[in-house]
């Protein structure tokens, strides 16, 4: 098979696996990230709430109403700002404060929210014979002293107690602390048991969410098919999605040792770490009247002996995917970074690319760098590929001769292809291996420039104030095309069909109209690598002339 149709049959490939992410797109609709949160709109008082592993324990799916003290608190720190909801203290509203909603917003991105028409919360509670949040009085409602919470300079920590005291005289104390410089709240519960009984209770963590988003983009063309749902990691599975469809159909029940449960949208995601140590259960389940789904853990039933006390622990991820942090957060917590199955290509180029950039302290230059080093790494198979085309070219007489000698005998014309590349030494795909290579590096990259938060609202230089989003004026696009077009020009040919030459013709207008809708930094990456291959061309075709190979395009 000639090489151009095989460069030709490699390219409708790339096509058709861009046109795929579209379709994936638009059955996965990306997050919008929300602008607004209104956690006075005390949305999801009646809760899906787990059942404990004692059938004493078992709790209605309704809660009882709410008393008239509920009421919410603030807690800021540098990193973050938390609306808590003194009734089961669940946390109802989160804006992380190093981000923005939007490049041109000074609103802060919000996480969590608790709002009339979309309900994204943290959850978390004591349940079991004698857990306050698994009783038919429904869940407690928290005293703090304060109703706002804040980090002052100097502070490393912030700590929000807040307590409940049952019937029996039984102390809950609840206790949230945040850390300067970090996305994880800690969360803690006390049980003081003063009265004359054991107390049975069991801790749960579980992340609620409403199913449909109404700010979901529902399929702009070529744009990231970002996950949004639960997600998981256990013992068994280092990383597995669990998206709002498997909820419906079947409620996860898994048991493992750490563990945690998360929701992902795009750039961010809100997870329970399970305790570290102990046998714990995850779960899903769903409220199908009110379109929410959940995902949580329950960490194993502790008994608390008559005049002791026992703490029970858990961690709250807040934040953007920072793999660095996460890692060190909990076990598997950045495979959420998810790179999918290319994950072994696009982990070093992520790498190479961080360590670029800190030292240009700019992504767009860190990309061009990286580039420069993808294709210097390339150099030899595409000095191998020119090297293939030229001499494919030189032999086109003799295949001409060979197919009017042997006419239709297609077993004796192969026959005779295969000892004449032997004979000179040429090996008819070596056109298609570097394409073939940079194929897979160049979805790797897609999904590194679309996963990494690093890159959101990262500018580069002039127009050019956001790598994560298209190039608003398209001008990177269009200097792509008219890059390829020179490639095209200048590399040698050997298809003769005139159907094969004008689809050849026409793809840099393909490639160009599906790169308007491109990420700007995958763009540039793509450009930058254009303009390096022309120089190589050049340079090659330079060589292989003063050998005698002619590497011109064919009249």
């Amino acid at each position: 098979m000639e090489s151009q149709r095989n460069i030709l049959i490699i390219a409708l490939l790339l096509v058709s696996f861009l046109i795929w992410q579209q379709w994936d797109s638009a059955q996965n609709p990306v997050e919008n990230q929300q602008t607004t949160t209104n956690a006075a709109a005390h949305q999801g008082d009646n809760d899906f709430i787990p059942q404990a592993d004692q059938a004493n324990g078992e709790v209605p799916s309704e809660a009882a109403p709410a008393v008239a003290n509920r009421n919410l608190i603030t807690v800021t720190s540098d990193t973050l700002q938390l609306t808590i909801d003194t009734l089961g203290g669940d946390v109802v509203g989160t804006e992380l404060l190093e981000h923005n909603d939007s490049l041109d917003s000074d609103d802060k991105f919000v996480l969590l929210m608790n709002n009339a028409d979309f309900v994204n919360v943290a959850q978390s509670g004591l349940i079991g014979r004698d857990g306050p949040d698994g009783n038919s009085a429904g869940r407690p409602v928290y005293q703090a002293e304060q109703q706002q919470y804040v980090l002052a300079e100097g502070q490393d920590s912030l700590t929000v107690p807040m307590t409940f005291t049952n019937s029996n005289g039984v102390v809950f104390t609840k206790t949230f602390t945040l850390t300067r410089n970090s996305h994880v709240v800690k969360v803690n519960y006390n049980i003081n048991n003063q009265s004359a009984e054991p107390v049975q209770a069991q801790l749960y963590g579980q992340l609620k969410q409403s199913i449909e988003s109404p700010h979901a983009e529902g399929g702009n063309m070529l744009m990231a098919s970002a996950y949004r749902g639960p997600a998981y990691s256990s013992s068994d599975t280092r990383y597995t999605k669990y998206d709002f469809k498997k909820v419906k159909e079947a409620n996860l029940n898994q048991t493992t040792e750490g563990g945690w449960v998360g929701m992902l949208q795009h750039y961010f995601v809100s997870a329970w770490i399970a305790p570290k140590q102990e046998q714990n259960q995850l779960y899903t389940g769903s409220l199908n009247n009110q379109g929410q789904a959940t995902i949580g853990f329950k960490a194993p039933l502790v008994t608390v002996a008559p005049g002791t006390e026992q703490t029970l622990s858990a961690d709250l991820w807040l934040g953007p995917k920072l793999q660095n942090e996460m890692a060190a957060a909990a076990e598997n917590l950045d495979l959420t970074v998810d790179y999918g199955w290319l994950w072994f290509i696009a982990q070093p180029l992520f790498k190479l690319l961080h360590f670029l950039q800190s030292f240009v302290i700019n992504w767009g230059l860190a990309i061009v760098l990286t580039t420069f080093v993808v294709r210097g790494v390339m150099y030899p198979l595409t000095k191998a590929q020119y090297t293939s085309m030229a001499k494919m070219r030189m032999l086109q007489p003799k295949l001409k001769a060979l197919k009017e000698r042997y006419g239709d005998d297609r077993q004796k014309m192969s026959q005779g292809m295969m000892e004449l590349y032997k004979k000179e030494k040429v090996n008819p795909l070596g056109g298609c291996l570097p394409i073939l290579v940079q194929m897979p590096i160049f979805i790797s990259l897609y999904w590194v420039l679309m996963e990494s938060v690093e890159l959101r609202h990262a500018p580069f230089m002039l127009w050019i104030d956001d790598l994560s989003v298209r190039d608003p004026y398209f001008v990177l696009p269009i200097l792509m095309g008219i890059s390829m077009f020179l490639i095209q020009k200048m590399s040698p040919t050997t298809v003769t069909d005139p159907m094969q030459q004008k689809v050849m013709q026409f793809m840099p207008i393909i490639f160009t109209f599906f790169f308007l809708w491109f990420p700007a930094g995958l763009t540039l990456y793509w450009l930058v690598s254009n303009v390096v291959t022309i120089t190589q061309q050049w340079y090659i075709f330079r060589q292989l002339e003063k050998k005698g190979l002619h590497g011109k395009t064919a009249s």
